[in-house]
């Protein structure tokens, strides 16, 4: 493991992708447990990519009072198939909420008939149970939940709201073999905003893989501005991005 400041932001690179992923379960559960014994329950915010799948199985196995932890996810589809595998509830369902007692899971519903009621909902919920640790991802295009770049808002007004998805965006869903073809994806979702994500007190990122590469040098080194919104992750006081041997290749050395 090497690890690395970007303004306030510590990565840490860790050889494989499996050993990046044990290593964040670890650390998250560190901090949720740390967090337990001061306080009665934790709230949580998990996003749902392949990225995340070694991540979501370590932690699984980690001892965590989890009839204390309150489940959010960042991002749904809108108007996919309850049913489908590709809906992010689901994808979390089977790989954490199902194999843990959670305290309770809160369900974002891109088949809502009232998509602006729906966000509503969700925020009034973020509200009551405000935001301990965030898990995340960043998305080719440096995405933070779907906030793709031309719709990202650092100073958004709202916590949740519908967005359209960009090229990169819906083309990085058959990249990582969710959809065999960019048509299949759909072309709006649900998201949690900027600020929603960034008013978490913990941040952990996990990025493993070659096509992430170009991300993380963004969010390393570029100036940090919504034209690439992970780069917002190097000012928040209490952020941690884990990386693996291909996702840091385009990192500066030292």
């Amino acid at each position: 493991m090497r690890s690395r400041k970007a303004d306030r932001l510590k990565v840490v690179v860790y050889e494989t992708r499996v050993a990046m992923g044990r290593a964040a379960a670890e650390a998250v559960a560190e901090r949720v447990n740390a967090l337990l014994s001061q306080q009665e329950t934790v709230n949580m915010v998990f996003a749902a990519a392949p990225s995340q799948n070694e991540f979501l199985a370590e932690l699984a196995e980690q001892q965590i009072d989890w009839r204390r932890v309150n489940a959010f996810h960042m991002d749904e589809y809108v108007g996919l198939g309850r049913d489908a595998a590709q809906g992010f509830g689901n994808f979390l369902n089977e790989r954490l909420f199902s194999r843990v007692p959670l305290r309770a899971v809160h369900y974002l519903d891109g088949k809502a008939k009232d998509v602006a009621a729906e966000c509503a909902r969700y925020a009034g919920l973020l509200e009551d149970c405000p935001t301990d640790i965030v898990a995340l991802g960043i998305g080719e295009n440096t995405h933070l939940a779907f906030n793709d770049p031309h719709v990202a808002n650092f100073d958004d007004p709202l916590s949740v709201k519908v967005v359209d998805l960009d090229a990169d965006c819906r083309r990085q869903q058959v990249n990582d073999g969710c959809f065999a073809t960019i048509e299949e994806v759909p072309t709006h979702a649900l998201t949690l905003t900027v600020p929603a994500l960034f008013r978490a007190h913990f941040v952990f990122g996990i990025v493993p893989g070659a096509r992430k590469a170009d991300a993380v040098r963004h969010t390393l080194y570029d100036e940090i501005d919504a034209r690439h919104p992970s780069t917002i992750l190097r000012r928040h006081p209490n952020a941690v991005l884990f990386l693996d041997g291909e996702s840091s290749a385009k990192m500066e050395k030292g």
